[in-house]
C-alpha cells in the first residue's frame, strides 16, 4: 500500500504553478495513461484556467483548496475547498477563481 498527503501535494503544485507562466501545474500521484483510473493534484494561481478540452472518460474535480469553475457550453459550476464537481460528457474547461488546487479523477472509457 502506498500512502500521499494530498495536503503536501496541493500545496506543492500551487508553489510549481505560481512559478509556471501559463499559472498551473499538474502532478499524476495514481494510475496514468496504462491504466483505466488516474487521478491528477493541479494547482492553478488565480485567472489560470485549463482551456476546453474533451473529457477522456468519466471524470470530478474534488476542490482541495481555493475557488474555481468548471464550464461546458453556455453552463458552469463553481466550486469550492471541499465541493465534489461531476465533469461533463462534453467539452469544458477549468478556470481559478482564487489560487486553488483540484484533485482530477477520470476513469478512462475503453
Amino acid at each position: 500500500m502506498q500512502r500521499a498527503s494530498l495536503e503536501v501535494l496541493a500545496r506543492q503544485q500551487l508553489e510549481l504553478a505560481a512559478a509556471a507562466g501559463a499559472g498551473h501545474s499538474a502532478n499524476t500521484v495514481y494510475g496514468g495513461r496504462e491504466r483505466v483510473l488516474r487521478q491528477t493534484v493541479i494547482g492553478m494561481t488565480e485567472g489560470a484556467s485549463l482551456a476546453e478540452h474533451e473529457n477522456p472518460g468519466e471524470a470530478t474535480v474534488q476542490v482541495l483548496h481555493g475557488r474555481v469553475r468548471l464550464s461546458a457550453g453556455e453552463l458552469s459550476w463553481e466550486g469550492r475547498t471541499g465541493d465534489l464537481l461531476i465533469v461533463p460528457d462534453s467539452r469544458h474547461s477549468l478556470e481559478a477563481l482564487e489560487d486553488s488546487t483540484v484533485l482530477l479523477t477520470v476513469a478512462k472509457l475503453s
